[in-house]
């Protein structure tokens, strides 16, 4: 017996100590690159149709819940957040989306450059349509815009 307790023991002389740390460094490598992923796409996250907002001294408005954003750009276009339509489809899509509940925030956006009449015509069917918390979207003076302006489209043509 004397000569297998030798034995043993010289092997676990040469054999190497358990290693019992956590190596955390392709962690904080990992962490660092979402990071740097998240911080480049959040700004890209806003809505995406171009208006030029005009001036308000009016205090922003505050919420929990995130609003949706209808969009009416120089050209008069509307726009349901990034997603083109017809005013005469504009409260079935709001419909589909909201699945018809009245207290969602709608914030409409229209460009200072468009007819004040088809922005308040774009908030009477949002209204007639039973949404009851619908807000027009002002630039703070002072603040420059988060995008630049869109392009002027050309009026259109004369009938």
């Amino acid at each position: 017996m004397a000569v297998t307790i030798q034995r043993t023991s010289r092997r676990r002389r040469h054999q190497r100590a358990l290693m019992s740390d956590i190596n955390v460094t392709p962690f904080v490598d990992v962490m660092l690159v979402l990071l740097i992923i998240f911080m480049v796409t959040a700004p890209l996250l806003t809505v995406g149709v171009q208006v030029d907002l005009p001036d308000t001294k009016a205090g922003a408005v505050s919420g929990a819940d995130e609003p949706l954003a209808v969009s009416v750009d120089a050209g008069g276009q509307i726009y349901i957040q990034d997603t083109a339509v017809d005013l005469d489809t504009l409260v079935p899509r709001l419909n589909a989306i909201t699945g018809t509940n009245p207290d969602v925030r709608i914030f409409v956006r229209g460009d200072k450059a468009i007819n004040y009449g088809r922005v308040m015509a774009v908030m009477g069917e949002i209204n007639r349509a039973g949404y009851r918390r619908v807000a027009l979207i002002a630039q703070e003076p002072g603040k420059a815009p988060k995008r630049a302006p869109a392009k002027a489209a050309p009026p259109p043509a004369k009938k």
